[in-house]
């Protein structure tokens, strides 16, 4: 199992290990290929208790180093999630920890303590193609992460390992059975982690201290229907909170932080063809536009059909779907595929 490891070239691999069963089994598929594995664990500030990692070691029968990254949490991760609703988008803040904690700083750690390579327990897969590494996707089609890495530089796939890739979420709780392996945080993190119990609108006020400033419902024909306690507790495409009696519910259209209103409208108008995108990363080099491709636009999306078109600079593409699609929303990344590769991604705008 020595995945895009080049004649074996990895000797002592750091497995990222949070106390969950995808980590803790991909630790354990890693012993049995490699002779020198140890576990590594970074702190945010959120966690609600510590965790026992004594338990993990034992099992595993590795050495677990902590690493506390909450000062670069908090500066690159918390305060782009507040930012970036302040200005009306919705963020996605997972991917951007996976850029610059999981595969920045929590890599960079894993190097200092001599590690050749760094291992997750994400659903993904890197593969080498035609003399390059590729991001592509993992083959469980409900757990598949490869949206969730679309941000990472290519530059460091050589130093990166996804052991559960080509398993199933099945699969992976079966080798933990026959192994008897437990994990010490049994719920598996669905949602953003810094939130835990707290909405997205009390997190905002309680780090700025401020309070909500409410403004107008406003329909497409520019009327006042109702009010909103706070835009921030909006995002594209909700449907919860309106609370706009009509013959039909309406759903969050646009958020139009000049003015304080919530724009909204029925949910057959939240369907689009086009949009555009901005802070492009490409994976796949020498693409030749325009070009074909599935693109995905949140991680429970079904990617559809689409055509990338340059504009006139490098810095915006042009997406286009052959079908409309629901809810395409500023600041979330729509991420770009070739078959089952990852070939780029960017913000929509």
């Amino acid at each position: 199992m020595k995945i895009n490891d080049d004649n074996g070239k990895h000797k002592r691999i750091a497995i990222a290990l949070s106390g969950g069963i995808d980590s803790l089994v991909a630790g354990y598929l890693l012993k049995q290929s490699y002779a020198e594995v140890f576990g590594i664990y970074f702190s945010t500030g959120y966690e609600n208790t510590s965790l026992d990692l004594s338990l993990i070691s034992r099992q595993l029968d590795i050495e677990i180093k902590h690493v506390d990254l909450s000062s670069i949490f908090e500066d690159e991760v918390v305060n782009y999630f507040i930012n970036t609703y302040l200005s009306g988008q919705t963020p996605n803040p997972c991917i951007l920890c996976n850029k610059i904690i999981k595969f920045g700083a929590l890599l960079e750690a894993a190097k200092s303590f001599g590690a050749d390579a760094l291992a997750t327990g994400h659903y993904a897969k890197i593969e080498r193609k035609n003399n390059h590494f590729a991001l592509v996707k993992g083959i469980d089609d409900l757990k598949e992460q490869s949206y969730f890495l679309s941000r990472l530089s290519k530059q460091e796939f050589n130093k990166i390992l996804f052991p559960l890739g080509d398993l199933t979420k099945k699969k992976v709780k079966n080798i933990a059975l026959k192994a008897n392996l437990s994990p010490i945080e049994k719920k598996e993190s669905q949602d953003i982690c810094f939130l835990k119990d707290i909405t997205i609108s009390d997190f905002i006020q309680s780090k700025l201290n401020i309070k909500l400033k409410p403004g107008n419902i406003v329909n497409t024909e520019n009327e006042i229907i109702g009010t909103h306690k706070g835009l921030q507790s909006f995002t594209i495409g909700q449907r919860r909170g309106i609370n706009c009696p009509a013959s039909k519910p309406y759903y969050v259209k646009k958020i139009d932080t000049e003015n304080n209103n919530l724009i909204v409208a029925f949910k057959e108008k939240l369907y689009i063809k086009q949009f555009h995108v901005t802070s492009l990363h490409w994976i796949k080099d020498n693409l030749k536009f325009p070009i074909k491709v599935t693109t995905k636009i949140r991680y429970n999306h079904r990617q559809a059909q689409s055509t990338i078109i340059k504009q006139n600079n490098d810095a915006i593409v042009n997406v286009i779907f052959e079908d409309k699609q629901f809810a395409v929303t500023p600041g979330q990344t729509a991420v770009f595929y070739c078959n089952n590769e990852v070939i780029g991604s960017g913000v929509i705008i």
